[in-house]
């Protein structure tokens, strides 16, 4: 019989980014993203973790190799998006507010390619110790 069991692998990246809407007004802006619409752009220190969902192999007993995914965080997520600014410095978010729901998705579209679609995967983030993001949801 198999087992589906969900494996989790946690990093950290640090990141500046701005939240604005280039269609609205200064002051729709402000009222809206207040301290987050900094034109000089602010920084967190982002948690992430991935969960995998799926059968556990039975020749190795893994749902994933462990290793395999953080070589794929490392390099699909942490190498683009640690030490950069998110607005300026990553393609995705060009005329993409960096809002934390929009950075979940666009790390879950960027793994969803890397890792087996029989395999469930979640991203949760956080941006904050209180204030975090899971996506998808179920």
């Amino acid at each position: 019989m198999a087992h589906k069991v969900a494996v989790f692998r946690k990093e950290h990246f640090n990141a500046a980014h701005r939240l604005h809407n280039p269609e609205w007004s200064v002051e729709k802006n402000e009222a809206v993203f207040g301290k987050c619409n900094n034109p000089n752009f602010h920084g967190h220190n982002y948690e992430i973790i991935v969960q995998v969902t799926g059968e556990v192999n039975p020749e190795t007993g893994f749902v994933i190799d462990m290793k395999v995914l953080g070589s794929l965080l490392k390099e699909y997520v942490l190498d683009r998006f640690d030490h950069r600014n998110l607005n300026l410095d990553v393609e995705e978010f060009h005329n993409l507010n960096p809002s934390a729901e929009n950075i979940a998705i666009v790390i879950y579209s960027i793994l969803r390619t890397k890792i087996d679609a029989e395999l469930a995967l979640k991203i949760r983030l956080y941006e904050t110790e209180r204030n975090f993001v899971e996506y998808p949801v179920d």
